[in-house]
């Protein structure tokens, strides 16, 4: 038998902080991601289309959030000897 205290669960109170850290940066991408109505639908806007809002800081943001989320999974709660 082991001496180690264990709650049953799998996760303490700072995996679920980190989790929600890493959604709430993943939602902050995909709505950076996401596009704004162009006025007139015939017509294509290279620059609403391809801006670095779009490619470059979101998709960095959205990979972000899945390290944070693989981190949060990962992370084994601190044992405390009592």
């Amino acid at each position: 038998m082991s001496d180690k205290k264990t709650s049953g669960l799998a996760f303490n109170r700072q995996n679920y902080i980190w989790m929600a850290i890493g959604a709430v940066v993943i939602i902050i991408a995909l709505l950076l991601m996401s596009g704004g109505k162009n006025a007139d639908p015939m017509v294509f806007d290279y620059k609403e289309v391809y801006s670095t809002r779009r490619i470059t800081v979101a998709p960095i943001l959205l990979v972000l959030g899945l390290v944070i989320e693989m981190y949060a999974i990962m992370r084994k709660p601190k044992t405390t000897d009592k």
